[in-house]
């Protein structure tokens, strides 16, 4: 790959991360302003999100190894989703996104899931991509038995 086509390739996986935690952060919010009986959402609010979830996708790719596409989720990727969840976390303390302590609190939790979530999510595409892959070798190693 040449060097446009790599940082392409990170640039659309970045794009791609900041729009699935924007959906999950967004839907919390939507979620907790209808339970207040608010029908309205802030553009502010949800301009404050979408940098956020975009800034941390570059965070999460140059300083945190793109931990959330790992192969495993062990203590080190943990400690970066707690150290992630408490930045979206505080941002939205900042931002006054929400209006009570536990919606604080259950966006938190709602974030680690998120987080597992799109840990899972991601192993399963990499798991079904590389079975699909050895298929098609399988496939080509057969082809080039029965040429030669």
């Amino acid at each position: 790959m040449t060097r446009f086509e790599r940082y392409l390739s990170k640039e659309i996986g970045v794009e791609f991360k900041a729009c699935l935690y924007f959906f999950c952060i967004l839907f919390f919010y939507c979620v907790c302003r209808i339970a207040e009986g608010d029908w309205n959402a802030s553009i502010l609010h949800m301009t404050e999100m979408i940098f956020l979830t975009y800034g941390m996708g570059f965070f999460q790719l140059l300083c945190l190894d793109n931990f959330d596409e790992g192969e495993k989720l062990g203590l080190r990727e943990t400690l970066y989703i707690l150290l992630c969840v408490g930045i979206y976390t505080f941002a939205a303390w900042l931002g006054k996104w929400f209006n009570a302590p536990l919606q604080l609190l259950l966006f938190s939790l709602y974030l680690c899931l998120a987080y597992v979530c799109a840990f899972w999510v991601y192993k399963i595409k990499r798991d079904l991509e590389s079975k699909a892959l050895n298929e098609e070798l399988k496939e080509f190693q057969q082809r080039n038995k029965d040429v030669g």
